[in-house]
């Protein structure tokens, strides 16, 4: 399974890669806004969206690239480990 995260801290990018890890999920995480993010997001599972902590144009990419994946996509506010969390035990249930 693979997750794409868009959004968030740069100083949690470990912590994110740690809890995808618990959940047995590969994931790309993009605090920044690369120029060729619609090439590095591939085609994910499930793309997780850091509302609060992320660009106009990263949420539009994202969204289109996992439409055209059919990925799931899951909106959250906070961009803390624990709303990752919950995100991830609500797609993929509990932890491994």
């Amino acid at each position: 399974m693979s997750v794409v995260i868009v959004g968030g801290h740069d100083r949690m990018h470990c912590r994110y890669k740690e809890i995808c890890k618990r959940f047995g999920c590969k994931c790309k995480i993009f605090t920044q806004c690369p120029g060729n993010l619609k090439e590095q997001i591939g085609n994910p599972d499930m793309v997780i969206v850091f509302t609060k902590t992320v660009a106009h144009k990263m949420v539009n990419v994202a969204s289109q690239r996992a439409e055209k994946a059919g990925a799931v996509i899951k909106h959250c506010h906070s961009s803390s480990a624990c709303a990752l969390n919950e995100a991830l035990t609500e797609y993929f249930g509990k932890a491994i």
